[in-house]
């Protein structure tokens, strides 16, 4: 059920996709939706839940995906990874766009806290206590990287590439 809303809400949006449609292409009824999800907003949460620890997941192997890359190299590996994965025009409308107006600014960011943010957070300390980068407040910093982040992953196609570059010289700026 959680895949084939996914799927909906990628195509149509959250307003644009009605229960009747997710139950029709989840092949149950709309009894069984309501017997798991209070309603259409707690299964979109779920679908958000899932897109952003998928994201973290590939973020994760990518900033892994080197014989130790170092810490720089893998925040810089991590935000490419990131900005690869936001291409799908469906995952940037649930997470960039639905998601803060359904679900609000404060759940959104409870849940990228538990995952991409997390990771962010992660790389960024790991980074100061290899002494690869300024001794900064992590927190903060990795709130500001992942907004860069996201702001590049919401700009037109052909400019990605040159969010890519300003990125990865503010992490490379960063170094000491």
């Amino acid at each position: 059920m959680v895949s084939a809303a996914r799927g909906l809400f990628a195509k149509n949006g959250y307003a644009g996709t009605g229960t009747p449609e997710i139950v029709s292409a989840a092949g149950v009824t709309r009894g069984a939706l309501y017997h798991h999800f209070a309603d259409k907003t707690a299964l979109f949460a779920t679908v958000v839940e899932e897109e952003h620890m998928l994201l973290a997941m590939t973020i994760n192997a990518a900033a892994e995906g080197d014989d130790e890359p170092g810490p720089v190299k893998a925040l810089i590996a991590g935000g490419d990874a990131f900005l690869d994965a936001m291409q799908d025009e469906g995952r940037r409308r649930i997470l960039l766009v639905d998601a803060p107006a359904v679900l609000g600014r404060a759940k959104v960011d409870d849940i990228d806290g538990r995952h991409g943010l997390r990771t962010l957070l992660e790389g960024v300390t790991a980074a100061m206590d290899a002494k690869a980068i300024r001794d900064l407040p992590a927190a903060p910093l990795a709130h500001l990287l992942n907004a860069l982040f996201d702001r590049a992953a919401l700009a037109p196609p052909d400019e990605v590439n040159d969010y890519r570059k300003a990125i990865k010289a503010l992490i490379r700026g960063l170094k000491i």
